[in-house]
Protein backbone atom coordinates (compact mmCIF):
# COMPACT_ATOMS: atom_id res chain seq x y z
CA UNK A 1 0.00 0.00 0.00
CA UNK A 2 2.45 2.48 1.07
CA UNK A 3 5.74 2.15 -1.22
CA UNK A 4 8.75 2.04 1.25
CA UNK A 5 11.91 4.01 0.13
CA UNK A 6 15.71 3.83 1.32
CA UNK A 7 17.42 6.97 1.85
CA UNK A 8 19.21 8.00 -1.39
CA UNK A 9 20.36 10.55 -3.49
CA UNK A 10 16.65 11.15 -4.85
CA UNK A 11 16.12 14.98 -5.18
CA UNK A 12 13.41 15.95 -2.42
CA UNK A 13 11.57 17.64 -5.29
CA UNK A 14 11.60 14.43 -7.25
CA UNK A 15 9.86 12.58 -4.45
CA UNK A 16 6.89 15.01 -4.25
CA UNK A 17 6.27 14.84 -7.33
CA UNK A 18 2.41 13.93 -8.19
CA UNK A 19 3.80 10.58 -9.99
CA UNK A 20 5.09 9.17 -6.68
CA UNK A 21 3.04 7.64 -4.10
CA UNK A 22 3.12 8.39 -0.27
CA UNK A 23 6.62 8.65 0.73
CA UNK A 24 7.43 6.72 3.56
CA UNK A 25 11.33 6.08 5.05
CA UNK A 26 11.83 3.17 6.77
CA UNK A 27 13.30 3.26 10.18
CA UNK A 28 15.79 0.65 11.38
CA UNK A 29 14.99 -1.02 14.21
CA UNK A 30 11.23 -0.28 14.04
CA UNK A 31 8.22 -2.30 12.49
CA UNK A 32 4.90 -1.59 11.82
CA UNK A 33 1.71 -2.58 14.07
CA UNK A 34 0.69 -5.02 11.76
CA UNK A 35 4.37 -6.94 11.10
CA UNK A 36 4.11 -10.69 12.69
CA UNK A 37 6.55 -11.78 15.64
CA UNK A 38 9.83 -12.81 14.42
CA UNK A 39 10.54 -16.11 14.00
CA UNK A 40 13.36 -16.16 15.84
CA UNK A 41 11.11 -15.30 19.39
CA UNK A 42 8.19 -17.32 18.39
CA UNK A 43 8.22 -20.04 21.26
CA UNK A 44 10.07 -18.05 24.01
CA UNK A 45 7.79 -17.22 27.13
CA UNK A 46 8.01 -13.81 29.37
CA UNK A 47 8.52 -14.90 32.64
CA UNK A 48 9.37 -11.92 35.05
CA UNK A 49 12.21 -11.79 37.19
CA UNK A 50 12.42 -13.83 40.51
CA UNK A 51 11.62 -12.32 43.87
CA UNK A 52 13.18 -12.52 46.95
CA UNK A 53 10.59 -12.83 49.71
CA UNK A 54 13.28 -11.27 52.38
CA UNK A 55 13.83 -8.57 50.21
CA UNK A 56 10.19 -7.86 49.40
CA UNK A 57 9.34 -7.15 53.42
CA UNK A 58 12.43 -5.32 53.61
CA UNK A 59 11.47 -3.03 50.59
CA UNK A 60 7.35 -3.10 51.74
CA UNK A 61 8.63 -2.03 55.43
CA UNK A 62 10.53 0.94 54.17
CA UNK A 63 7.56 2.04 51.54
CA UNK A 64 5.19 2.25 54.23
CA UNK A 65 7.68 4.05 56.49
CA UNK A 66 8.35 6.44 53.88
CA UNK A 67 4.64 7.16 52.86
CA UNK A 68 3.99 7.86 56.57
CA UNK A 69 6.75 10.64 56.86
CA UNK A 70 6.31 12.29 53.89
CA UNK A 71 2.21 12.74 55.07
CA UNK A 72 3.30 13.76 58.08
CA UNK A 73 5.40 16.19 56.61
CA UNK A 74 2.65 16.99 54.18
CA UNK A 75 0.69 17.40 57.28
CA UNK A 76 2.99 19.79 59.38
CA UNK A 77 3.62 22.28 56.55
CA UNK A 78 -0.24 22.32 55.85
CA UNK A 79 -0.93 22.71 59.42
CA UNK A 80 1.70 26.09 59.27
CA UNK A 81 0.42 27.12 56.50
CA UNK A 82 -3.37 27.27 57.88
CA UNK A 83 -2.12 28.92 61.11
CA UNK A 84 -0.22 31.84 59.28
CA UNK A 85 -3.19 32.52 56.87
CA UNK A 86 -5.40 32.89 60.38
CA UNK A 87 -3.10 34.55 61.84
CA UNK A 88 -2.87 36.86 58.88
CA UNK A 89 -7.19 37.36 58.83
CA UNK A 90 -7.53 37.62 62.56
CA UNK A 91 -4.52 36.97 65.07
CA UNK A 92 -1.67 39.33 65.81
CA UNK A 93 -0.22 39.96 62.60
CA UNK A 94 -4.14 41.01 61.50
CA UNK A 95 -3.46 43.82 63.88
CA UNK A 96 -0.51 44.67 62.73
CA UNK A 97 -0.64 44.81 59.74
CA UNK A 98 -4.17 47.05 60.71
CA UNK A 99 -1.80 49.75 62.58
CA UNK A 100 0.55 49.59 59.73
CA UNK A 101 -1.90 50.29 57.28
CA UNK A 102 -3.32 53.25 59.43
CA UNK A 103 -0.07 54.93 59.59
CA UNK A 104 0.71 54.32 55.99
CA UNK A 105 -2.50 55.71 55.10
CA UNK A 106 -2.15 59.19 58.00
CA UNK A 107 1.06 59.37 56.47
CA UNK A 108 0.29 59.34 53.32
CA UNK A 109 -2.73 61.85 53.93
CA UNK A 110 -0.01 64.04 55.48
CA UNK A 111 2.11 64.05 52.46
CA UNK A 112 -1.07 64.65 50.50
CA UNK A 113 -2.04 67.71 52.45
CA UNK A 114 1.26 68.93 52.12
CA UNK A 115 1.27 68.80 48.37
CA UNK A 116 -2.27 70.21 48.27
CA UNK A 117 -0.91 73.13 50.16
CA UNK A 118 2.41 73.38 48.12
CA UNK A 119 0.47 73.36 44.77
CA UNK A 120 -2.38 76.09 46.28
CA UNK A 121 0.91 78.60 47.31
CA UNK A 122 1.98 77.92 43.87
CA UNK A 123 -1.33 78.48 42.42
CA UNK A 124 -1.99 81.81 44.46
CA UNK A 125 1.12 82.99 43.11
CA UNK A 126 0.71 82.22 39.75
CA UNK A 127 -3.34 83.74 39.88
CA UNK A 128 -1.90 87.08 41.24
CA UNK A 129 1.23 87.53 39.38
CA UNK A 130 -1.39 86.81 36.20
CA UNK A 131 -3.96 89.39 37.59
CA UNK A 132 -1.30 91.79 38.46
CA UNK A 133 0.27 91.45 34.90
CA UNK A 134 -3.40 92.02 33.74
CA UNK A 135 -3.46 95.06 35.95
CA UNK A 136 -0.50 96.67 34.52
CA UNK A 137 -1.45 96.19 31.10
CA UNK A 138 -4.77 98.02 31.54
CA UNK A 139 -3.44 100.64 32.87
CA UNK A 140 -0.72 101.09 30.53
CA UNK A 141 -3.68 100.96 27.67
CA UNK A 142 -5.76 103.42 29.65
CA UNK A 143 -2.56 105.55 29.48
CA UNK A 144 -1.77 104.99 25.78
CA UNK A 145 -5.88 105.71 25.55
CA UNK A 146 -5.11 108.80 27.27
CA UNK A 147 -1.91 110.22 25.61
CA UNK A 148 -3.92 109.69 22.21
CA UNK A 149 -6.76 111.49 23.13
CA UNK A 150 -4.60 114.49 24.14
CA UNK A 151 -2.66 114.43 21.17
CA UNK A 152 -5.86 114.10 18.87
CA UNK A 153 -7.17 117.05 21.31
CA UNK A 154 -4.33 119.09 20.73
CA UNK A 155 -4.37 118.64 17.12
CA UNK A 156 -7.89 119.58 17.27
CA UNK A 157 -6.94 122.93 19.06
CA UNK A 158 -4.52 123.53 16.49
CA UNK A 159 -6.41 123.46 13.87
CA UNK A 160 -8.65 125.11 15.36
CA UNK A 161 -6.16 128.20 16.25
CA UNK A 162 -5.18 128.08 12.32
CA UNK A 163 -8.50 128.01 11.51
CA UNK A 164 -9.19 131.15 13.52
CA UNK A 165 -6.10 132.68 12.28
CA UNK A 166 -7.15 131.78 8.50
CA UNK A 167 -10.20 133.41 9.55
CA UNK A 168 -9.25 136.69 9.95
CA UNK A 169 -8.34 137.71 5.93
CA UNK A 170 -11.67 135.87 5.02
CA UNK A 171 -13.54 138.10 2.82
CA UNK A 172 -17.16 139.07 4.55
CA UNK A 173 -19.76 141.40 3.82
CA UNK A 174 -18.51 143.91 6.43
CA UNK A 175 -14.68 144.03 4.82
CA UNK A 176 -16.04 143.36 1.03
CA UNK A 177 -15.73 147.13 -0.04
CA UNK A 178 -12.37 147.73 1.82
CA UNK A 179 -10.74 143.94 0.14
CA UNK A 180 -11.97 145.32 -3.61
CA UNK A 181 -10.74 148.59 -3.39
CA UNK A 182 -7.26 147.17 -1.79
CA UNK A 183 -7.27 144.76 -4.95
CA UNK A 184 -7.35 147.63 -7.16
CA UNK A 185 -4.96 149.55 -5.58
CA UNK A 186 -2.46 146.48 -5.68
CA UNK A 187 -3.20 144.91 -9.14
CA UNK A 188 -1.00 141.82 -9.40
CA UNK A 189 0.02 140.44 -12.62
CA UNK A 190 0.29 136.83 -12.83
CA UNK A 191 1.12 136.48 -16.58
CA UNK A 192 4.88 136.20 -16.50
CA UNK A 193 7.48 133.44 -16.90
CA UNK A 194 10.23 131.81 -14.82
CA UNK A 195 13.42 129.72 -15.72
CA UNK A 196 14.16 126.96 -14.11
CA UNK A 197 15.79 127.87 -11.36
CA UNK A 198 12.09 129.48 -10.35
CA UNK A 199 13.23 133.39 -11.47
CA UNK A 200 10.31 135.72 -13.19
CA UNK A 201 12.61 136.04 -16.36
CA UNK A 202 10.21 137.86 -18.51
CA UNK A 203 6.35 139.58 -17.54
CA UNK A 204 3.97 141.17 -19.47
CA UNK A 205 2.43 144.58 -18.94
CA UNK A 206 -0.54 145.26 -16.96
CA UNK A 207 -3.26 146.52 -19.49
Amino acid sequence: MFSVVVRSRTPVSLMLSPRFGVVVESVRGRKSRTDPKAKSKAGRIKTPPPVDPVEMVVLKERFTEYNLIMRALRLQFKEEMLRKRYEEETGSLAEERAKQEAEEHRSLMAWNDAENLRLRKIRELRVQTETETAEQRRKEAAILRQQELENYIKEKEREILQLQEEAKNFITLENLDQRIEEVLDNPKNYNFAIDKEGRVVKRTALQ
